[in-house]
């Protein structure tokens, strides 16, 4: 029996990784660069550009993180790399849950490098919902709770898009200090490689 739950799991991590890997290169490869933006200003397209500086900031965050790097961490009482990387994916979870992507439920994936990936793959699904939503559309991203309060979209973006920017900067930071410094070439105010 103990068996037969070990092949279950591995079938079910299999196909997990078979369907982050049947994704395009195109796809994990999004955010390497922020796309061209938008010619009109909405509440969508402007969403959407929070998310691409987000993924932007968590592909160059993680990019080239060796095994050694996932599981540093400055002291005892903080996250290590691979640990905060674990908590952005859970959150981009949370977050295509709040945009109506339905039937997204975390796959339990345990690996740093599958979480990075399927994180990518999340913000890139975020994303592209966002950048074609409308104002009202809006109305139907803001989440009820069981006690009846409403927790409108706003309260999201100071949560947990903001909250994975300031993790992406953590990570930034703990790789520097754990000697792997990410690329110097990197231009967040464009966007892309110089």
């Amino acid at each position: 029996m103990k068996f037969l739950k070990l092949v279950f799991i591995f079938i079910i991590s299999a196909s997990i990784g078979i369907r982050a890997q049947t994704m395009s290169e195109n796809d994990l490869n999004f955010f390497k660069e922020i796309p061209e933006y938008e010619g009109q200003y909405n509440s969508g397209k402007i969403s959407a550009r929070m998310i691409d500086g987000l993924g932007f900031r968590f592909y160059w965050a993680t990019e080239d993180l060796s095994a050694k790097d996932m599981t540093y961490r400055p002291s005892e009482e903080i996250r290590s790399i691979g640990e905060t990387i674990q908590h952005i994916y859970e959150m981009s979870y949370s977050l295509m849950n709040v945009v109506n992507l339905k039937a997204q439920i975390d796959p339990g994936l345990t690996m740093p490098d599958m979480q990075r990936k399927q994180t990518l793959l999340n913000l890139k699904l975020i994303r592209d919902k966002l950048i074609s939503s409308s104002d009202k559309d809006f109305e139907a991203y803001n989440r009820i709770r069981s006690n009846g309060n409403t927790i409108p979209f706003w309260k999201y973006i100071n949560g947990p898009i903001e909250d994975c920017v300031w993790h992406c900067g953590q990570i930034a930071s703990f790789r520097r200090l754990a000697g792997n410094p990410i690329s110097k070439d990197i231009s967040f105010f464009e966007g892309k490689m110089r």
